[in-house]
């Protein structure tokens, strides 16, 4: 089931362009994640998604949902959660006063919302702080908090905007793993992030985008498909000789570092014996073996940087 869908999506502030004709869907129980540099555009979708700014051109849906239709306006902003760049809580209340406040706007049934309250912050470990004013949290708190605040009326959708921003290592292994938690339940979750490691460690599929979209697709099959496959050669000793007889095999990028040789190839099954033999024929002895791909982080660099 596709719970958000954007067609030719599109916004312009005056004569600039900050989301250009962007297209993806995102199905039920999916985590997505959207990367890009700085301007990219990610923090504009999601406020066009969550009906916070009108689109330029272009088509979206939300749960079904038509997010230029007024009618259907009210609908999506009660099924979805907002995690965003800015806290934006009441430093004079306490955190619970401002679960409660922001749960209730939900029109949330009172009982449900004590118990969802009590369960988020539980699981967010601040209910021993439930009493203490915002204004004396660190920033990894707020942010908790905030999150806290997205979950309390149980949304279908889940959007997150840079949530592990500015949190010390501790505080962002408890976000993701909230996230993978809330994945169980079969949430949809769209998150915006800088985080590449946070990125490959939770989301199922990754857009990449720079204004305009340009790739969608798992982690893993970014990777094998943009970073290209290698195979490392581990030898006793690295000479002219060698690298002569493998550049002869190979004229693709071969790369070398001390005794160690890292092959870019197309087909490792039929081409990695091809240059084990190089090796050996030019009186190389080899230590070990072993095909990698390219990592997320030098994918997104080229993608970004094409």
């Amino acid at each position: 089931m596709v719970m958000i869908k954007a067609d030719g999506l599109t916004k312009r502030f005056g004569n600039a362009t900050a989301v250009d004709h962007l297209s993806f869907q995102v199905q039920k129980g999916e985590v997505f994640g959207l990367l890009g540099p700085n301007g990219a555009g990610k923090t504009t979708t999601v406020r066009m998604l969550c009906c916070l700014i009108s689109k330029t051109e272009g088509n979206a849906s939300v749960g079904g949902f038509d997010i230029s239709e007024k009618e259907d306006v009210m609908k999506i902003r009660k099924m979805i959660g907002i995690v965003h760049d800015n806290v934006g809580l009441y430093e004079s209340l306490s955190a619970y006063e401002n679960l409660e406040f922001f749960g209730r706007m939900y029109e949330f049934p009172e009982l449900k919302l004590h118990e969802n309250i009590e369960k988020y912050m539980k699981m967010l470990d601040l209910w021993e702080r439930k009493d203490a004013p915002v204004a004396s949290f660190s920033k990894g708190m707020k942010q908790k908090v905030a999150v806290v605040r997205a979950l309390v009326h149980e949304p279908e959708i889940l959007f997150m905007d840079e949530p592990t921003a500015n949190l010390d290592p501790e505080a962002s292994k408890v976000i993701r793993d909230t996230i993978l938690d809330l994945k169980k339940e079969n949430r949809t979750i769209f998150l915006n992030t800088h985080n590449l490691d946070e990125a490959q460690r939770i989301c199922d599929r990754i857009g990449v985008l720079n204004t305009r979209m340009i790739a969608v697709d798992t982690p893993e099959n970014l990777e094998a498909a943009i970073g290209g496959r290698r195979t490392t050669f581990v030898l006793e000793e690295l000479n002219s000789r060698i690298m002569d007889a493998v550049r002869a095999r190979m004229p693709r990028e071969v790369h070398a570092l001390d005794n160690t040789l890292s092959v870019e190839m197309s087909d490792p099954d039929k081409e990695t014996p091809e240059i084990v033999n190089a090796i050996v024929g030019a009186g190389g002895k080899i230590k070990s073996v072993k095909e990698t791909s390219a990592s997320l982080e030098e994918v997104y660099l080229k993608l970004v940087k094409e």
